[in-house]
């Protein structure tokens, strides 16, 4: 397939991009196409609808597609400039792409196709990075241009779509997925003592990081240019940060009811574009109503997909009843799946196989995604982000009240060593490690994020992963905490806002909504994480707090959400790990009980099993 051929195949396995910008010293061209064929081979779930590999001199692009714009063959992927310099692979959706076409076209641009990946090659060919500020929606793409020899590399603002990428002796090889990267055997398995390091601390590897020594992520709102085979420095275009660290803006509360209810709406509108029927996860909670009460003004016809679990049923955990209040309040089609211990015996093998990168979350939606697709959906809404977008978790109130409390407790040396002595005394007795982190850690905001958040102690690290690996990790990681820099906003609320988007939602929410909905073939999008909506509802977030937040939310809607949603406590989308694992999982090396669990342990345990299965990969 040289000189520019394409192979195109329709084998029926989500949409994955893969390449390698070739060093002219490798020699690699034939070993970078085997790499990214095997690439591929690993993503096949990512992309049911079709298959593509092209490569010309200097260059490898794969593409796996999940046909949702366009699902005519003409829109397959690698996609080539009518003029032939520009070369594609894009997985994403961009939600402004009709608008940015009318404008092109209005210039006198002919298009060959209906699909918002052409626009993107149209739009890179006049702009270059400029045309980065001017896409709405989740993205990851690379473009391979033949004049200047150079690929461009680019990422949301958000983060919602990965890319990886990692320096081999045939040049840069990027992909969607980290394990696809290792399927190639062109990138290194050495292990990264920051990722390994930055897991524990998290329960998710804190970005760029990845569990193999130079394979990184391209950092949400980044572009990267690589050249003869060699990357250059990541460049931010849009750090989301910015939106919690100017100044605030104070409204009438009727006036920002209706800011709310137009953002909201113009979000949910814009993630409708679909030429396939759209579903959406449907808990019992404020977000998923709204995002369903919108989609039905505007028009949509949606089906609520949700899950519920044995262990659940009958209890306020249990999310199946308040979604069907939802869905018959809005006459929408509802579909409701129970979830087994059994199932998830049976399954897990395939969710820790399907997981990119070792994470303590994901597996609820990884189920939602599975019952959306038993029903035959290939694109879903869900409500992920809006806790972060409207203060919906305790941690607005908590994190601000540890770090004042926490403050004064401990700005006196002798009270900061009597502090100390006592919460490590009072976290060994209740068998709650992190107690012992509260004298030290609870006098800032980050700090006490880190406690809310966290998982282990940085001084428990040499204990799991070994001394060697605790120290270079620690290390590389850098901060205090671990792998988060100052949070430096405008209040609290605003800085607990910043954290819980840019970690939590980044590094664990986002990534796991990708893994777990692509290992079905499924397109998850998030209304809620919209770089547009933040910016248009920003300034106002410390107003959000003590439940006003939501309160505006649940107003949005025309037709009101039934007051049992409206002011249902929030639950949060859980699972009953705890239960289940005090049996065996099928797959653990070890698949004996892990016995008797403590108080909020269980996710340690889970950590333990999934690092477990990652380890072997490196």
């Amino acid at each position: 397939m040289a000189g520019g051929a394409v192979e195109k195949t329709g084998i029926s396995a989500m949409c994955g991009i893969a390449g390698c910008a070739l060093s002219p010293n490798g020699g690699g061209h034939d070993s970078a196409l085997e790499g990214v064929r095997r690439m591929l081979n690993h993503m096949r779930r990512r992309g049911p609808d079709a298959e593509g590999l092209w490569s010309s001199p200097g260059v490898v692009l794969g593409h796996r597609r999940l046909a949702i714009l366009d699902l005519a063959a003409r829109a397959n992927q690698p996609l080539v400039s009518a003029h032939g310099r520009y070369s594609i692979v894009f997985n994403g959706e961009i939600y402004n792409f009709r608008e940015l076409r009318r404008s092109l076209e209005q210039q006198g641009v002919s298009f060959r196709t209906t699909s918002d990946t052409e626009v993107l090659l149209v739009l890179y060919d006049r702009e270059g990075a400029g045309m980065l500020a001017r896409l709405r929606g989740m993205f990851a793409f690379a473009i391979w241009d033949s004049t200047s020899g150079e690929l461009f590399l680019a990422r949301d603002p958000y983060g919602i779509k990965p890319l990886y990428y990692a320096s081999t002796e045939a040049g840069l090889v990027f992909a969607s997925q980290v394990k696809g990267l290792v399927a190639s055997r062109l990138a290194g398995t050495s292990p990264e003592p920051a990722g390994i390091a930055g897991f524990h601390p998290w329960g998710s590897v804190p970005e760029p990081w990845t569990l193999f020594r130079n394979v990184l992520a391209l950092p949400a709102g980044h572009w990267l240019r690589v050249r003869e085979g060699v990357a250059g420095t990541p460049v931010c275009w849009d750090d989301i940060r910015v939106h919690w660290r100017t100044n605030g803006a104070e409204r009438p509360a009727d006036d920002l009811g209706l800011r709310v209810r137009e953002a909201l709406t113009d979000s949910v509108r814009a993630h409708l574009v679909s030429d396939v029927p759209v579903s959406v996860f449907l808990s019992g909670g404020v977000d998923s109503a709204v995002i369903a009460a919108l989609a039905s003004e505007l028009g949509a016809s949606l089906e609520g997909i949700t899950i519920g679990f044995e262990e659940f049923a009958g209890r306020p955990d249990d999310e199946v009843a308040a979604a069907a209040v939802t869905a018959a309040h809005y006459g929408m089609p509802h579909h409701e799946r129970r979830v087994s211990v059994s199932e998830f015996v049976r399954d897990a093998p395939r969710i820790l196989a399907a997981m990119d990168q070792p994470s303590i979350d994901g597996v609820n939606t990884w189920f939602a995604s599975k019952a959306a697709a038993e029903r035959g959906h290939k694109v879903v809404l869900s409500g992920v982000g809006g806790d972060e977008l409207f203060c919906g978790y305790s941690s607005f109130a908590r994190v601000p009240r540890t770090a004042a409390f926490g403050h004064v407790a401990t700005s006196w040396r002798p009270a900061r060593a009597l502090c100390d002595g006592f919460f490590k005394y009072l976290g060994k007795r209740l068998a709650q490690p992190k107690m012992a982190g509260l004298a030290s850690l609870s006098g800032s905001i980050e700090g006490a994020y880190f406690l809310s958040r966290g998982l282990f102690l940085p001084q428990e690290l040499p204990a799991l992963i070994g001394p060697d690996m605790a120290s270079e990790g620690l290390a590389r990681l850098a901060g205090s905490p671990l792998g988060i820099g100052c949070a430096d906003t405008r209040d609290a609320t605003a800085a607990v806002g910043l954290l819980e988007s840019t970690c939590y939602l980044r590094n664990q929410l986002l990534r796991d909504s990708d893994w777990a909905s692509m290992d079905h073939s499924l397109e998850l999008r998030t209304p809620l994480v919209d770089a547009r909506l933040l910016a248009a509802l920003a300034p106002f977030v410390s107003g959000f707090r003590r439940g006003a937040g939501k309160a505006l939310m649940s107003q949005a809607p025309r037709a009101p959400l039934p007051a049992a949603i409206a002011s249902r406590p929030k639950t949060g989308f859980s699972v009953p790990m705890a239960r289940w694992l005090s049996g065996p999982i099928g797959s653990r090396p070890d698949p004996r009980p892990l016995g008797k669990l403590q108080r909020n342990s269980w996710a340690r345990n889970w950590a333990a099993i999934v690092m477990a299965d990652a380890i072997p990969c490196a």
